[in-house]
C-alpha cells in the first residue's frame, strides 16, 4: 500500500461551518434559492427603466438607435466567425434588421387620435 505524498486538507471544525452557515452571504443565497417569495422578482424591481415623461416617439427613436448598434455588433461578430457560428450571427443581424424596420415604420405611421 502506498500513501499519498500530499497531505489531505484538515476537515474544518464545526464552529467554522456554523460561522459560514450564519454568514449574511450564505443566508441570502439560501433565501434566494429556497424561499419561493424571494425567487419571484418584484414588478417594480426592473433592471432597466425608462425615464418618466419620455414620449412614445422618443422611445421609438432610441430603440431604433439601440437596434442599429446591436446590428453593427452582431455584424462584426459574424465577420469574425466561420461556418455555423457565422450563420447564427448573421441570423441575429437579420432579426435585428427586421425589428429595426418595424420600429422605423411605426415612426412613419400617422399618429391619429381616433384610430382611423
Amino acid at each position: 500500500m502506498t500513501t499519498s505524498p500530499y497531505r489531505l486538507p484538515c476537515e474544518p471544525e464545526s464552529h467554522e461551518l456554523l460561522d459560514m452557515r450564519s454568514s449574511g452571504a450564505a443566508q441570502r443565497a439560501l433565501d434566494y434559492y429556497l424561499k419561493e417569495e424571494m425567487c419571484a422578482s418584484a414588478p417594480n424591481d426592473a433592471f432597466f427603466s425608462i425615464k418618466p415623461g419620455v414620449s412614445p416617439e422618443e422611445a421609438l427613436v432610441h430603440a431604433s438607435d439601440l437596434l442599429r448598434s446591436a446590428a453593427a455588433t452582431a455584424y462584426e461578430s459574424a465577420s469574425s466567425h466561420q461556418g455555423n457560428q457565422r450563420d447564427l450571427a448573421f441570423s441575429v443581424v437579420y432579426l435585428i434588421d427586421m425589428a429595426k424596420a418595424m420600429v422605423e415604420r411605426s415612426l412613419q405611421a400617422p399618429q391619429t387620435q381616433d384610430g382611423a
